[in-house]
């Protein structure tokens, strides 16, 4: 670093410790621009880096970068994310502590950017097998997912991060990374049904219809066109040039095959997105008494097939409410604009457990099973402090937050440099500094802070308002120092404070919120009948996310900001346990240009991310410390007693040092390990007066190597030199052109070998044709088909189109064999059974695609499960299979529970103890089916005394019925899959 400070005029110094005039925030922001019309995109402040957005690549991310920052002093290098990632890393590996790197800044600045490239940083420079390399893999491609359902374009960035993140990385005791941990904050759920001009939606939405292929967007009831959904279009730009939403579906579908997500998990995952696109497309219309009713019901159809939910109730429950009334609960219709808040808040509930359920997910597939103990290093990439033109609910808890981080940031520092005082034995000067627990007690504060008051006015009965929550606060913290509305500012101030306003005076400056929208925000409340829908979906992501143990607790849940503030405590306590790391990112301008420096929007970064408090408490004591081997080790030319070597104790040499250049008291101490300088100016001079010792000493030796010899053996000496050089440069020459030489033969040999390429082998070709058998090969290596149902194969060469098909041949075999080999019993009657539904139902009936991939049980029900009566009427025949049917009635058509039983040789229809009808497989007529996605089946027998007639069975598991059935019966040709309603089934 201190080599650094030569060209400090023209690149800034490297850590803003360093600068004369400390306090001048002009002058921390020249020192910045300097640095960034360099290139120069990362200072110190200390052992905080900040970081300014390039917006552009620089070559400085490579692996020969890391590797030239691994095991290296924090100090010995310029300043890099690198350094912080590595000195993270080596602290923990040697004292087996934890450690956590916070990186914050606002949207735009590149925070999601520095934790990727600190991800990067581990994967390529720790101790790695092949299990760690998928758990490496696994991490980085975390963030693909959580990106697609956490960011979204907002007007400042096209890949802004809507919710924070806290990732635990685990390492054993080799220091390699075993497994890791997610923890995320307060996801935007209010963006889901609502975005302003110039924004959109969470990017997973865009990147289901752009790259979703045409079978799955189908099955959704989607359209590629995503300005048919309500919910896609409120920011006017659904479609953005800079984001290829195609590229990046791609990346996500990778990322899910490498997390472990099942098809079964994504195929209800892809559900819950397009039921949220379908909810934004709901209407409601009056009718004549001025309730709710739903006219158009394509889309509540498709909800309820994709969610799993029962159609008319999901109907009934978004146009009704469930209250309570003399002590019964009964369904109080809702008028157009309730039901329009009931169905946004369904799809935030949606979107926001859903959310949560993704990161459990990950988490699970991060988790390291052994039981020893691990080391941690956290990544803390969070929301920097919002000031927009108009702060909400959401900026009030970002900038809680912040306010949080910055007491931490500030009370670690001092701790820190506490610490060290007393480890050398330098009396600790207390540090004067604002302590911004006042504004942390004015919105947390149990029973009298802004988050208490809001609770009140969420919870308490009768009809709250945002203005009576603004009244409230007045009332009970209107003589707070750091808070003002109108109703309480002076005449000047009033002006630029609206009636639904209130300013809160954070360390970064003022803000000013709008309280409007913050009741229903904190509430987020689902009506009770809303949630007993979503408790017994079918769909298996819904079900663990809204579970029914929720309907049983009459406790109202903790609103939003309580449960806001909970977890932040939790963080704050995880990170207090650990040593800390930060990184703070700056955004240079607002059109994401290279190369602009936006003087005013950087000052007003510089003071929300408080660089200059925490610049100021670290100057507070001392600019500059090193270790006294370090700086003797470099300085000791400067004095004759130690210049050219010390022979005593490095700290009685720096004594003697400073002495003989005349340090001040006042401008240093001397500590047990360390010397510790006061100003920069002292260490300015003492590395100029190097500098000048240094081109002195050159100057002297090459003098003193002239004046040793005589002029004409001074010339005889240079003419030797001359012609050694000439003959090592001619040697260089020979050996240069040998080489070219060799390497035009061997071109010229492979030109005429492609040329004879198809001729017999002969000395003309044969070297180029051994090359292309080789190349092949290895290449086919790495391209054999894994399984029989992959029928790629690399294209040969032509010369090698024989023995390719050959081997070709030879893989398929092998590929049969094993895949035989390994088919057990069970799984062949299985393959049989997809056999006779592919041939019965395939390009015919909707859902079998879906099917498919959906086992065939052996049996629905056990024979614990039937009465054993009727195992006694059936005669002792061997149950095949049995599962619950709904029966209806051919008059009148009443539904009837019933169980459908079949046998080698007949069919039963089972009432409890009873059976109903028998259906011997010799008299089966046919078997009917609609080409729809219902479970009607008709099974026709010949109307006689025997028989009752047609029977008409509703099935969950219709492919699985109807196809055990037609090989128990052995009558496949006999099923008819009939087109139009179920209804035209029955003839």
């Amino acid at each position: 670093m201190e080599g650094a400070l030569i060209a400090r005029d023209r690149v800034g110094v490297q850590d803003f410790v360093l600068l004369d005039s400390h306090t001048s925030e002009t002058s921390f922001l020249n020192n910045l621009r300097k640095r960034y019309q360099e290139n120069l995109i990362y200072t110190y402040i200390g052992t905080l880096l900040v970081s300014v957005n390039p917006y552009k690549e620089l070559d400085i991310y490579t692996v020969t970068q890391m590797q030239l920052y691994r095991g290296v002093n924090f100090f010995e290098l310029p300043p890099h994310l690198y350094a912080i990632a590595d000195n993270a890393y080596r602290v923990m590996c040697s004292e087996y502590n934890n450690h956590f790197i916070l990186i914050s800044g606002e949207s735009g600045a590149g925070k999601t950017e520095a934790s990727k490239k600190i991800l990067q940083y581990y994967a390529v420079t720790c101790p790695t097998t092949e299990q760690l390399q998928i758990v490496r893999d696994r991490l980085l491609l975390s963030n693909p997912v959580l990106e697609a359902f956490g960011n979204a374009k907002t007007l400042r960035n096209d890949n802004s991060s809507r919710f924070g993140k806290y990732m635990d990385i685990q390492f054993d005791f080799k220091g390699a990374p075993v497994g890791g941990h997610i923890l995320s904050y307060l996801i935007e759920k209010s963006r889901v049904v609502h975005q302003n001009h110039g924004e959109r939606n969470f990017h997973i939405f865009y990147q289901l219809l752009e790259g979703g292929d045409k079978d799955l967007l189908c099955w959704l009831g989607l359209e590629r066109n995503p300005q048919k959904y309500a919910y896609l279009i409120q920011g006017r730009c659904a479609k953005v040039f800079s984001i290829n939403d195609k590229n990046d579906w791609k990346i996500v579908r990778k990322a899910f095959s490498i997390i472990d997500f099942t098809e079964k998990d994504l195929e209800h995952l892809f559900g819950i997105v397009a039921s949220v696109l379908h909810l934004g497309n709901i209407q409601f219309e009056e009718d004549s008494n001025g309730h709710a009713i739903i006219r158009n019901g394509t889309q509540i159809k498709w909800i309820s097939k994709l969610l799993g939910v029962h159609l008319s109730i999901l109907q009934e429950a978004l146009t009704h409410r469930k209250i309570e009334a003399r002590s019964e609960e009964v369904l109080s219709p809702l008028n157009v604009d309730l039901a329009f808040y009931a169905r946004d808040a369904v799809a935030k509930a949606i979107y926001g457990r859903t959310f949560t359920w993704l990161v459990n997910k990950i988490n699970g597939s991060l988790a390291n099973k052994d039981s020893t103990r691990k080391t941690v290093i956290g990544l803390l990439d969070i929301y920097g402090f919002e000031v927009l033109d108009t702060n909400s609910f959401e900026q009030f808890c970002i900038n809680y937050c912040n306010e949080k981080l910055q007491q931490l940031l500030i009370e670690m520092t001092l701790k820190a440099e506490q610490e060290e005082y007393e480890l050398e034995g330098i009396e600790w000067e207390p540090i004067p500094y604002f302590n911004n627990k006042i504004i942390c007690d004015l919105v947390e504060q149990k029973h009298k802070g802004i988050i208490s008051i809001l609770d009140e006015e969420c919870l308490r009965p009768g009809e709250a308002t945002d203005l009576s929550f603004l009244e409230k606060l007045e009332e009970k913290v209107g003589d707070h120092a750091h808070f003002v509305t109108r109703k309480l500012a002076d005449q000047k101030t009033r002006k630029s404070i609206d009636w639904v306003d209130f300013r809160l005076l954070h360390y970064a400056g003022e803000v000013t919120y709008c309280a409007v929208g913050f009741l229903e925000k904190n509430n987020d409340l689902l009506y009770r009948n809303l949630k007993e829908v979503l408790c017994n979906s079918k769909n298996g992501i819904i079900r663990d996310c809204f579970l029914l143990s929720e309907l049983d607790n009459r406790r109202r849940p903790e609103t939003v900001a309580t449960q806001f503030k909970n977890s932040l405590m939790s963080l704050i306590e995880i990170l207090m346990s650990k040593e800390p790391s930060y990184v703070r990112c700056i955004k240079p301008n607002e059109n994401k240009e290279p190369g602009k420096f936006d003087d005013f929007l950087i000052r007003h970064q510089v003071k929300y991310l408080g660089l200059m408090e925490h610049l100021r408490v670290r100057r507070a004591g001392f600019a500059y410390r090193r270790k006294y081997e370090l700086f003797l080790q470099r300085y000791k030319s400067l004095c004759p007693a130690t210049w050219p070597h010390w022979h005593g104790p490095a700290a009685e040499g720096v004594e003697r040092l400073i002495k003989h250049l005349g340090y001040k008291p006042e401008e240093y101490k001397l500590g047990r390990t360390k010397i510790f300088i006061r100003f920069p100016k002292t260490l300015f001079a003492t590395e100029d007066a190097f500098e000048i010792r240094k081109h002195l000493l050159v100057s002297r030796l090459q003098a003193k190597y002239k004046g040793c010899l005589g002029k004409r053996e001074y010339q005889k000496k240079r003419e030797a030199a001359i012609k050694l050089e000439a003959c090592w440069r001619g040697a260089l020459a020979r050996k240069e052109a040998k080489k070219r030489t060799w390497a035009v033969q061997i071109i010229r040999k492979f030109i005429n070998g492609f040329i004879n390429r198809k001729k017999p082998l002969c000395p003309e070709n044969i070297e180029f044709v051994r090359l292309v058998q080789y190349k092949y090969f290895m290449k086919l290596r790495d391209h054999v088909p894994k399984n029989v149902l992959d029928k790629s194969w690399l294209r040969p060469p032509s010369i090698l189109e024989e023995t390719s098909e050959m081997l070709k041949k030879i893989c398929i075999r092998n590929l049969v064999r094993k895949y035989c080999r390994g088919v057990t019993a069970e799984r062949k009657v299985q393959l049989q059974q997809k056999v006779v539904a592919s041939a019965v139902f395939r390009g015919k009936k909707e859902g079998y695609v879906q099917s498919i991939n959906q086992p065939f049980a052996d049996t629905r029900l056990k024979e614990n499960d039937i009465n054993p009566k009727v195992l006694q009427l059936i005669q002792g025949e061997k149950i095949k299979y049995a599962t619950p049917v709904v029966k209806y009635d051919r008059n009148g058509f009443k539904a009837r529970e019933r169980l459908l039983v079949l046998t080698q040789s007949s069919a039963y229809v089972v009432e409890m103890a009873k059976i109903k009808q028998k259906i011997d497989y010799a008299t089966l007529k046919g078997i009917s089916t609609s080409n729809l996605s219902d479970g009607i089946v008709v099974i026709h027998v010949p109307e006689d005394n025997k028989q009752k007639g047609d029977v008409i069975l509703h099935c969950e598991h219709i492919f699985e019925v109807v196809s055990k059935l037609c090989m128990l019966a052995n009558k496949q040709n006999l099923v008819k899959v009939v087109q139009g309603r179920s209804d035209l089934l029955i003839f």
